[in-house]
């Protein structure tokens, strides 16, 4: 079996078909922990899971004829305050999905517009940072 490369992905979000991201960060999850200290032991103490903690996700794309639909996606959460679905997807070398990240209740909670400089010849990119309930991972 193929690895899944990180540079053959896509993102799909409700609203933002068809768009085209060269960038994914913070699809992470974590637990905090809390220590209960048992009397009669002083040499231990005792580590629980407590509440689980998702990341933010943060998808980046170039500056393009697109850009206004982002734009536009992204105020809409202060008229439309309904969590959307997301989902991005892993390929191996040969295109076949590996894993898919099913993201749960999505919503824009940041935008970060190009940085411009005239000196440099880089390509202008946007951030979108998004906030959701969790992920689900499945094959595929």
């Amino acid at each position: 079996m193929s690895p899944g490369l990180a540079l053959r992905f896509t993102v799909m979000m409700a609203g933002l078909e068809a768009m085209y991201f060269t960038k994914v960060e913070g699809l992470g999850a974590s637990y905090e922990v809390e220590e209960y200290k048992e009397g009669g032991n002083a040499g231990h103490t005792h580590r629980l899971p407590t509440r689980l903690k998702y990341q933010n996700v943060k998808l980046t794309r170039p500056v393009d004829l697109d850009s206004f639909r982002v734009g536009i996606w992204f105020q809409s959460v202060q008229f439309h305050r309904l969590p959307l679905p997301g989902m991005i997807k892993i390929f191996d070398g040969g295109m076949k999905p590996i894993a898919t990240y099913t993201l749960l209740g999505v919503f824009p909670i940041a935008y970060s517009g190009p940085t411009l400089n005239a000196s440099g010849d880089s390509v202008a990119l946007e951030t979108l940072e998004l906030a959701h309930t969790g992920f689900v991972v499945t094959p595929g």
